[in-house]
């Protein structure tokens, strides 16, 4: 099957293993000759994505419970937060492959690495977040993730700049943290696992700086210039500090977008009366 249609099968899939181990098969699929055509025209109403079980249940953001690692029951629902942020990147990689057509043939081929690994955290998380005694589901999540998938729905310079570059972003400059606090708390196997998704999330964003930096490129824009521009007209939350700089620097951010980053906000000079 053509690269793209197998990533938008794949997406459309509701059940959580299947969808899984068919993304884990995609670097194998493509050695075998499942190739991308960029030309070939995909259509799928939104309302149909993304196949999803029908738990966890999606709540708004802040209904989302905050849990103390420091017991057994909030150490699984940290670990139930994660392994709903890397099925949710699952979906994003995947979006990202089928999506945007007349791209070149590695932009296909990085996103479906990408979702492969996505896909691997997810079963490392699941795995161990199974040993607790619990299963993905069982606690509540939310969906801000995907907002911003179908924000950018319809150009992918925004995708590249808000959601690789943005929101999973984020991940560099926060994952430190928990895992320093599993580890305190005793969890030396999910701190091990946050490593892993830690060295890989680099390249990912990695990934979303080389194709955001190539698409301004090609259409002759200043990428820190039209990152704003984006952030204000799909409402894109501005990262907060403290930032990961060597990890952000490693993914391809560059001193002058890290700078601007640290820079404090400032607001809109008041109406004149």
């Amino acid at each position: 099957m053509e690269l793209r249609r197998r990533a938008l099968e794949l997406l459309a899939c509701r059940q959580v293993a299947v969808k899984v181990a068919g993304v884990r098969a995609l670097p194998a699929e493509m050695a075998a000759g499942c190739t991308p055509d960029p030309s070939a025209l995909l259509d799928r109403r939104p309302r149909d994505l993304p196949g999803r079980p029908d738990l966890p249940r999606l709540v708004d953001p802040a209904s989302v419970p905050q849990r103390s690692a420091f017991t057994a029951e909030g150490r699984a629902a940290l670990l139930h937060a994660v392994a709903h942020i890397e099925f949710n990147a699952i979906n994003l990689a995947l979006d990202a492959l089928w999506r945007f057509a007349q791209m070149p043939v590695d932009y296909y081929r990085d996103w479906a690495q990408v979702a492969a690994e996505e896909a691997l955290h997810f079963s490392l998380v699941e795995e161990h977040l199974r040993s607790t005694g619990h299963r993905y589901g069982e606690f509540e999540a939310h969906d801000g993730l995907w907002t911003m998938v179908e924000r950018t729905a319809g150009d992918v310079v925004a995708r590249m700049a808000l959601v690789p570059r943005t929101l999973e972003a984020r991940g560099l400059d926060v994952t430190p943290a928990m895992r320093a606090k599993l580890a305190q708390a005793g969890d030396a196997g999910a701190a091990e696992i946050l490593d892993v998704i830690l060295r890989d999330e680099i390249g990912h964003v990695a990934i979303g700086n080389r194709w955001y930096h190539w698409l301004c490129a090609r259409d002759r824009l200043d990428p820190l210039e039209h990152a704003g521009d984006m952030a204000r007209q799909y409402r894109a939350p501005r990262p907060r500090p403290p930032f990961n700089r060597p990890a952000r620097l490693a993914a391809g951010f560059t001193e002058r977008e890290l700078d601007e980053l640290e820079r404090p906000a400032t607001s809109p000079p008041p109406h004149p009366r």
